[in-house]
């Protein structure tokens, strides 16, 4: 195969995933100010959703996005939940969020 086709599928793999980083990174940049400093945990419920989605993907990090939120409520305890670590990071995040192949060219 190609490294052309490969860097291709690669990027119309992570496509739904970038998509989604933007529409979270312009939430945070602007709605979440307006609510303030609200959320019992740390991260935050956008932040947590942020990294789950760029770590684990759209589905599996919608999915852990939603059972936080389903945690989130003011009589929660909060503290710090962090995304469950991955064992084998198959792809790096750029510095404005984006996931993109490793720089050595595996995905």
């Amino acid at each position: 195969m190609s490294p052309t086709i490969t860097k291709s599928a690669v990027f119309l793999y992570l496509l739904p995933r970038n998509i989604a980083v933007l529409l979270l990174r312009a939430y945070r940049m602007l709605i979440s100010p307006l609510y303030g400093d609200v959320c019992r945990y740390y991260p935050s419920c956008s932040h947590f959703g942020l990294q789950a989605i760029q770590q684990r993907g759209l589905v599996l990090g919608s999915a852990l996005t939603l059972r936080r939120l389903g945690r989130c409520h003011p009589w929660a305890r909060g503290g710090v939940d962090d995304v469950p670590p991955v064992r084998h990071q198959r792809f790096r995040v750029t510095t404005f969020g984006f996931v993109v192949m490793n720089s050595d060219g595996r995905a």
